[in-house]
């Protein structure tokens, strides 16, 4: 993983804290703490994209179970298509990196 991943200021004002690993091509990870739902909101938008089988169900699968291992982490859900909601007390520096390992090695 090359890109640098960064704390950006959120630009909407339910968002506590905001962190973003930006790379190409679709390959960017976001994570948004939004104490008003009690947690995390991370996107990978690569799921923009990814709509086939195998793929698709094994990347769903890896994000949930790398969201999971991050230090702090509660519980981790998929939300919708392209988000997934975390609890807990994660860093949400180590949300982007690990969900961002997962779209890295699936990129492939």
């Amino acid at each position: 993983m090359n890109e640098e991943i960064r704390q950006i200021e959120p630009e909407d004002d339910e968002i506590q804290e905001e962190w973003i690993r930006e790379a190409e091509p679709g390959r960017t990870v976001s994570a948004n703490r939004v104490d008003e739902i009690g947690g995390w909101q991370v996107a990978i938008w690569a799921m923009e994209h990814v709509r086939s089988d195998p793929l698709e169900t094994e990347l769903r699968r890896q994000i949930v179970d790398a969201l999971q291992t991050v230090n702090g982490v509660s519980t981790a859900q998929e939300q919708d298509r392209e988000q997934w909601f975390v609890t807990g007390t994660p860093a949400g520096r180590d949300l982007v990196a690990a969900a961002a390992r997962v779209v890295d090695e699936l990129a492939d």
